[in-house]
């Protein structure tokens, strides 16, 4: 249903997407034509209360529709309560973010779910609500609209498999009410539960054993795939769906630029199957990209589907038709914390290759560390032609990575640990299973270098990869492990609260001093970043391959783009190695600018190379940029100056004059907190920026970059041709 009164923007986007959604819906929900026109009536009830300066963004962002995919996007993950108490303590921090070269936020879950059985926040009690102790909705638009001021996105979780057994939707289910009961998957009996428990995984086989659990008030069975305090929804009702998507646009419209899809596999179940990945799911996905298309198009979709890359790959969608723009890359994470383990390469280039066959539209997200465990699904197709064995190599990498073999100097603790399938997980953070605790315990100066030294080089991996990195809040200063949770009567028996302990700002005060271990991390990490927005060779659309280097303990990756040639090398072992490489070119080494041949290349214990070469400059003008003018901190302008140097036309100029091609823009954002909320500095920055797009639609379309806040609102409307060209899980996935 099209309202002819509705208009005219909503309507252009609607009637794009109109026949698909249509057709879709019906398809999925047997013509329920009642319910689809509410969909669409729910649509333009969000649209109507997206408020204008998420309407500018929105307009910007569809100009440039890769935003998200340039080699200067660094992403954070975080708890909020964990980094500074609460929402607006993490936004009195937002300049430290900065420092840290930060422009895409992620918070863990911060809704509403009851103490004592929240699973971490995934267990939502209100979707409305964040959690009193963290903040309000305001405090959270306020956070978005601050973050946008200073070039940040935000990205938070939507848990849409289940809410908690608070919800409201649960409390009157519980009551009896058979409208709220088909919201969820009640039975009056386990005849049916236990047909679906011969097809259905567990995702906790110690801690949440099966798929369904007894509710005594209700006096029924109802599916908890989790834990038990977390219902299923049942998406093959439409309320479900669309009072779930208008929960999602709700979160849209308060500021939230990203949606994590938490658990998006299993949102459909169906008897005799796994309830995993099946084709109903990938149609709800797409469905709710249209809507958000539709909505606020500036809104990006992160699929949490943490599994092989061949099931992995599916949720992209097509270029066509597109589901998430972006998804995990938990198979290289990892792989690479087998390769730590075992000092051997060859699963983890073989993965990489896989990963590099795969279209460069497809954005990952990259990772060393995250909220949750390590889970060991790995190719062991492949490990079987050297003789390795699933179970018996689960155990040697998490006796590995807990510390229990002589040879290690990590500190882990093991998740969910099942003995009779061998199958537990791994829980600790990135500077400890690095083995910067036990050095630093020791005061073992020789092993804390070998520690501090793998941890720089799993960083520069990371950052050699295309997509966007993440890091996990306090890994830029070698946060340790937190043994406090054990004393914790809500969290002892989670292992994973290993990992999340709260932020040391008196360990992120010393990120100056070199002679600390929190400075050696912070400005090696600092370095690495630069470097990689500096280099067009590390835009995701750069080619990839694999370097042979004819060494087992060494990763080699090649990268070309615009004239840009970078070998990279990696070694895993705990003593010196060659790669035998021989590439023609003359090189610079760009961590020390140094000028080096890739030739039969000496790698450090635990070291790693970034060798460059530009097909453009005369190798012996050929130069590691200026790392001190790139981290000079430029003085502030006054607001309305400030201001003005904000526009599009400033920053594309800017970045044309560094590189023609070069597909993205970097802003210069200066202004004070008065001048970004203040009606004036709109005004200041949005003609320019009309200007811009009116002269140079194409430039703009071609060369800004996510940050530009002010896009120019007429003109993207003129621009309604721009074309857009690109478009866990085992439950062990553990949110």
């Amino acid at each position: 249903m099209i309202n002819p009164n509705w208009e005219p923007e909503f309507k252009e986007r609607l009637e794009k997407h109109y026949d698909e959604l249509k057709w879709l819906y019906a398809e999925i929900y047997n013509n329920n034509e009642e319910a689809f026109n509410y969909f669409c009536t729910m649509l333009h009830d969000y649209y109507v209360q997206r408020k204008p300066l998420l309407k500018e963004w929105d307009e910007a962002r569809l100009a440039v529709p890769d935003w998200y995919r340039g080699n200067d996007m660094m992403g954070e993950l975080m708890y909020t309560q964990c980094f500074n108490e609460d929402l607006k303590g993490l936004k009195e921090k937002l300049d430290y973010l900065k420092e840290c070269r930060i422009n895409y936020l992620h918070l863990m879950p911060l809704l509403e779910s009851p103490e004592g059985r929240s699973d971490g926040g995934y267990a939502v009690s209100d979707f409305r609500k964040v959690q009193p102790e963290i903040g309000t909705m305001e405090d959270l638009a306020a956070l978005a609209d601050e973050c946008h001021a200073k070039g940040m996105s935000l990205c938070l979780d939507f848990v849409m498999n289940h809410t908690s057994e608070d919800h409201e939707w649960a409390r009157r289910a519980r009551a009896g009410e058979k409208e709220y009961q088909d919201r969820y998957f009640f039975f009056d009996n386990w005849n049916i539960p236990n047909e679906f428990e011969k097809t259905v995984p567990q995702v906790f086989p110690q801690t949440a054993p099966g798929n369904f659990s007894w509710c005594d008030e209700a006096g029924k069975v109802v599916m908890t795939t989790f834990y038990p305090y977390q219902w299923d929804l049942n998406y093959a009702n439409p309320t479900v769906f669309n009072d779930m998507t208008a929960n999602m646009l709700y979160l849209c419209n308060n500021g939230v630029d990203i949606i994590r899809l938490d658990a998006v596999p299993y949102i459909w179940k169906t008897l005799g199957t796994t309830c995993r990945n099946l084709p109903q799911v990938h149609t709800l996905v797409r469905i709710m990209h249209m809507a958000a298309d539709i909505v606020c198009p500036g809104t990006l979709l992160l699929g949490e589907v943490v599994m092989e890359p061949s099931k992995v790959v599916p949720y992209f969608g097509t270029v066509d038709k597109p589901e998430c723009h972006m998804l995990y890359n938990v198979t290289t994470m990892a792989s690479t914390w087998h390769t730590v383990a075992t000092k051997d390469v060859r699963l983890l280039r073989h993965q990489l290759e896989t990963v590099f066959a795969l279209p460069k539209s497809y954005t990952f997200l990259n990772y060393l560390r995250c909220h949750d465990d390590i889970g060991w699904g790995l190719d062991y197709d492949f490990l079987g032609q050297f003789g390795i064995e699933e179970v018996s190599h689960k155990k040697y990498l998490n006796d590995y990575l807990k510390g229990a073999l002589w040879e290690s100097q990590a500190r882990g603790e093991l998740y969910n640990d099942d003995p009779r399938l061998g199958d537990a997980r791994m829980c600790g953070t990135t500077a400890s299973l690095c083995g910067v605790e036990a050095a630093d315990f020791e005061q073992n100066k020789w092993k804390l270098k070998m520690a501090i030294d793998l941890d720089i080089t799993l960083h520069a991996f990371l950052f050699t990869q295309s997509g966007i990195p993440v890091l996990y809040s306090g890994d830029e200063i070698g946060q340790l492990n937190d043994y406090s949770y054990h004393d914790d009567p809500l969290k002892w028996d989670d292992s994973r609260y290993l990992h999340r302990g709260k932020l040391n700002w008196d360990h992120v005060a010393m990120r100056e001093d070199l002679s600390t271990r929190q400075g050696q991390l912070f400005q090696a990490i600092k370095k690495l970043q630069i470097l990689r927005a500096s280099y067009d060779v590390f835009d995701s659309n750069a080619d990839t391959w694999i370097v042979e280097p004819w060494n087992d303990h060494i990763l080699g990756i090649g990268r070309y783009y615009n004239d840009q040639k970078l070998i990279a090398l990696f070694n895993f072992a705990d003593d010196e190695q060659t790669a035998w490489i021989d590439e023609p070119e003359d090189y610079i080494e760009l961590m020390t600018g140094e000028k080096r041949e890739a030739k039969a290349v000496q790698l450090p214990p635990h070291g790693f190379v970034w060798l460059f070469h530009s097909y453009k400059e005369n190798k012996k003008t050929m130069t590691a940029p200026d790392l001190e003018a790139l981290t000079k901190p430029k003085k502030k302008a006054p607001a309305k100056k400030a201001a003005k140097k904000t526009t599009a036309k400033k920053t594309v100029k800017a970045k044309a004059a560094k590189k023609e091609t070069k597909t993205e823009v970097k802003t210069e954002v200066k202004e004070t907190k008065a001048a970004a909320k203040t009606v004036a500095a709109k005004k200041e920055t949005k003609p320019a920026a009309k200007a811009e797009v009116k002269e140079t639609k194409a430039a703009v379309k071609k060369e800004t970059k996510p940050a530009v806040r002010t896009a120019a609102k007429k003109e993207t409307k003129k621009s309604s041709t721009v074309k857009k060209t690109k478009s866990k899980s085992t439950k062990a996935k553990g949110k």
